[in-house]
């Protein structure tokens, strides 16, 4: 089966690393694929990488400018005839809006990927529902998509999955240390994502605040960056510096930016915290529960659906109370074996529901369905 993959932004994130993790099950299943993708950058070395075959596609001008819908649509309807595929897969909530009516135009059975939780319009709406079928990374983002009107016969339900070969439990290698020049016996506390509001890297500042002078062995790593250009993205980056300065962390709080190969930082860390403010189902949730690593999160979107109560592999924390990320944080660092505990739960968490090869036999159950 030949399937048409549609991406937005260059970038390499959760939503593109979830499907292209997916990818060696699917192409040993039989499936082909063409992705529509801008010509530069992250994703698209990625995908050259995979030897998958490459439609450039630029939903943006020169100065970043988004290209107006109807010419888009255009555009993406003469790729689509030109690639011919059995199968449309949106791979995110933006892309599903503008492909559902150039799917149904073109009587191309379509997926689009619901990964974000966010408000939308009626035409947006209207436009999701042209497709064949919606893909939800959790139960949460489908039932808060289902209740603005979204086609509750059409929404189901897939997980995401992770490669728990790729990633798993391993001692660290004090690599990160080294490199950070930082004592062998430092604590470090982890955050990995973009350096946007959502994330809550500012509720963390405040945390790490409050442990400021309580736990001066503690390093906090920010891994990750900004990639808006919008003033107040880079607003937010600059307050989120002067906020960590001015909590008395100067010479312990390290941006090291993007990295590469996120399995190899995932063992060094001591704690990996996720403080968002919305989460459909964090990806290095996954990626930290198959390694081990134990985490504080906080209780939002998708991720109960990674660490329900009943499992006790995680601690979560409300959104925003920087008070209760804190006092997670400080009762963890004082427990090793309770570090340890939630670790191991995590990974056989890991195992038991977010196996890559499972995500990708449904995936390729829903594609197969498509073609019928």
């Amino acid at each position: 089966m030949h399937v048409t993959w549609l991406f937005e932004y260059p970038t390499l994130h959760g939503g593109e690393r979830s499907l292209l993790a997916a990818w060696p099950a699917l192409k040993a299943a039989g499936i082909r694929a063409t992705a529509i993708v801008p010509a530069r950058g992250p994703l698209h070395a990625a995908l050259v990488r995979e030897t998958i075959d490459i439609v450039p596609f630029e939903t943006h001008d020169a100065a970043q400018r988004r290209l107006p819908l109807s010419e888009l649509r255009d555009r993406l309807a003469a790729a689509l005839l030109a690639a011919r595929p059995e199968v449309l897969h949106a791979n995110s909530l933006a892309m599903g809006r503008l492909s559902g009516p150039v799917a149904t135009d073109l009587v191309l059975p379509s997926v689009a990927h619901l990964r974000d939780i966010i408000n939308l319009s009626r035409a947006v709406v209207a436009d999701l529902n042209r497709h064949t079928r919606l893909l939800a990374v959790s139960r949460a983002t489908r039932e808060f998509h289902v209740a603005q009107g979204l086609s509750e016969d059409k929404v189901q339900v897939l997980h995401n999955g992770v490669d728990l070969e790729r990633f798993r439990p391993a001692a660290p290698t004090g690599w990160l240390n080294k490199r950070l020049g930082l004592p062998s016996g430092a604590a470090l506390i982890g955050t990995i994502g973009q350096l946007v509001m959502r994330k809550g890297h500012d509720v963390l500042a405040r945390a790490a605040g409050r442990l400021a002078h309580t736990h001066q062995d503690v390093h906090w790593i920010i891994a990750g960056s900004r990639h808006s250009q919008k003033a107040e993205a880079v607003e937010f980056e600059a307050g989120l510096r002067r906020l960590f300065g001015a909590a008395g962390l100067t010479g312990r709080i390290h941006f090291i930016g993007e990295l590469e190969g996120v399995e190899a930082l995932l063992p060094e860390l001591t704690l990996l915290v996720h403080p968002a403010r919305q989460e459909p189902l964090g990806r290095v949730l996954l990626e930290a529960a198959a390694t081990g690593v134990p985490c504080v999160a906080t209780d939002v979107g998708g991720t109960r659906e990674i660490f329900p109560i009943e499992a006790n592999a995680a601690r979560l924390v409300p959104a925003g109370d920087d008070g209760a990320l804190a006092d997670a944080i400080a009762q963890l660092l004082a427990d090793a074996p309770e570090r340890r505990r939630l670790g191991e739960a995590a990974r056989q968490r890991a195992e038991e529901a977010f196996d890559i090869r499972a995500a990708a036999a449904r995936l390729l159950e829903v594609y197969g369905n498509l073609g019928k």
